[in-house]
């Protein structure tokens, strides 16, 4: 029987053991109309050991990842995205962590957390792309990798909402000069 692999929403969080691998997800681009594949579009990652579940900074960070959005198909990163856009940006970071678990290669049970239900009903297969198919068929076929090897969920959080994990995403990127999530910035004060 192949693990089991699903999504819950943050309500619905339980306690997690040491024996599973969290990975904090987001993405971002500052340039998000009109975008292009020349748009800077970047994603984080940070993985941790021994975390709650419940986004309070429990646990060890085991390695922290980031980058921009390939769209150049001669690229060795490239995913499939044909612009920089916060969607693709969201979808190479969701990629980028399953990336981490196959390289890994544990058995460990693994949860992905992002602020993206688009990336992550897409990576399922829950949801059909309309847009981004190339790089969402790239993510699917990771998913689908990785679930064969342990047990795999996703879980939605609100969007840099004092949860550890994504706020230290934030840090990454600040720390790299990347862009910035807008949702970082709270009403007036921007």
């Amino acid at each position: 029987m192949p693990p089991h692999t699903e999504q819950r929403s943050a309500s619905e969080l339980v306690v997690l053991t040491e024996s599973h691998i969290a990975l904090y997800i987001d993405g971002s681009c500052l340039e998000n109309n009109n975008v292009t594949s020349e748009t800077p579009a970047a994603w984080g990652l940070a993985i941790v050991t021994g975390d709650n579940g419940l986004g309070k900074g429990s646990g060890e960070i085991v390695q922290e990842l980031w980058g921009f959005v390939k769209c150049n198909p001669a690229d060795d990163e490239f995913l499939g995205a044909e612009v920089g856009s916060n969607n693709t940006a969201e979808l190479t970071g969701f990629a980028m962590a399953l990336r981490w678990l196959l390289i890994e290669g544990s058995e460990q049970d693994a949860i992905i957390y992002t602020d993206s239900q688009y990336a992550g009903n897409l990576a399922t297969g829950k949801w059909r792309a309309k847009a981004n198919k190339a790089l969402v068929k790239s993510v699917q076929n990771l998913w689908n990798e990785v679930s064969h090897t342990r047990n795999l969920e996703w879980r939605h959080v609100r969007a840099h909402g004092d949860i550890v994990g994504t706020n230290r995403i934030i840090l990454i990127m600040v720390s790299n000069q990347l862009p910035i999530p807008l949702s970082f910035w709270k009403p007036g004060q921007r």
